[in-house]
């Protein structure tokens, strides 16, 4: 599907710094293709199986931004064109009430809240190098905290093979893409692919850019922009996945392993999810 050059350009492109402003001219043709899908209100949405060299099928597993400003025709899109038949929304219950999903017919919209609110963060953690120990520790929470949502994702690839789903969060990057990590890791995609699916988050928030980066300040109680610590949290750097990595490894002894001792699953659930991910459904 995608020829070197694609990653090559795709990964430069994301490791703009997040302080400085992609031009449109640069991302605008970018989110148009593969593996970014365009879909009228919302931003950063992608199919998972679309990202260059993803082992896992396509038209399956999709992720994005929030969907509380979705239009009309963004909609058709999600029902039609894509044909997904459930959105499982990461966020929390404060998030929600700020902006609830919208009904779509035909689209199943599931919840489940996270076994505890998020920490708030603090910029500290994230002053020395690229921000590296603050991400460790953020996003091994994350796969803590959402193990409940994690469950019932996993057991509608291993139950619903026919059925598309797409999952999100605020932004569709951190609680996103660890999910992401997950689903494309137990696809058997290698390290590189899932770092690359990772970062493609940096092009496909910069339509909202501004939009997060006042979100993240709020987040945070940063007092401005340039107060220590706060580009580092708010940057996407292969340091910074790799360093959960490491931890998740150290913690867990890595996602397959914390679907089964975690999450509940057997070596045969596994297996099932494994094949639904990268095999289409011969079901009818």
């Amino acid at each position: 599907m995608s020829t070197m050059a694609d990653t090559v350009t795709l990964l430069k492109l994301a490791e703009t710094d997040v302080a400085q402003e992609i031009p449109k001219e640069q991302f605008g043709p970018v989110i148009l293709q593969p593996p970014f899908v365009f879909v009228d209100g919302t931003f950063n949405t992608r199919d998972l199986g679309l990202v260059p060299n993803s082992p896992l099928r396509a038209n399956f597993a999709y992720r994005s931004g929030s969907l509380s400003h979705l239009t009309d025709n963004g909609k058709a899109v999600l029902a039609g064109k894509l044909g997904i038949k459930r959105i499982f929304d990461l966020r929390s219950p404060k998030e929600r009430k700020h902006d609830p999903d919208p009904i779509i017919p035909d689209i199943e919209n599931t919840w489940i809240q996270s076994s505890r609110p998020d920490s708030h963060l603090d910029l500290n953690k994230f002053l020395s190098g690229g921000g590296e120990v603050g991400y460790e520790e953020m996003y091994l929470e994350v796969v803590d905290f959402y193990q409940p949502a994690w469950k019932v994702i996993l057991e509608h690839v291993k139950d619903r093979p026919q059925d598309p789903f797409l999952v999100h969060c605020v932004a569709g990057r951190d609680r996103t893409g660890v999910l992401g990590g997950l689903l494309l890791t137990l696809a058997g995609a290698s390290p590189d692919v899932v770092t690359l699916d990772y970062l493609l988050s940096r092009i496909g928030t910069e339509p909202v850019r501004k939009r997060l980066l006042a979100f993240a300040m709020a987040g945070t109680s940063a007092e401005s922009e340039e107060q220590p610590g706060f580009y580092n949290m708010c940057s996407l750097r292969a340091s910074c996945w790799n360093a959960f990595i490491a931890g998740l490894q150290r913690e867990y002894g890595g996602y397959e392993q914390f679907v089964i001792d975690k999450l509940g699953f057997s070596g045969e659930d596994l297996a099932k999810i494994k094949a639904n991910l990268t095999s289409p459904s011969t079901k009818k």
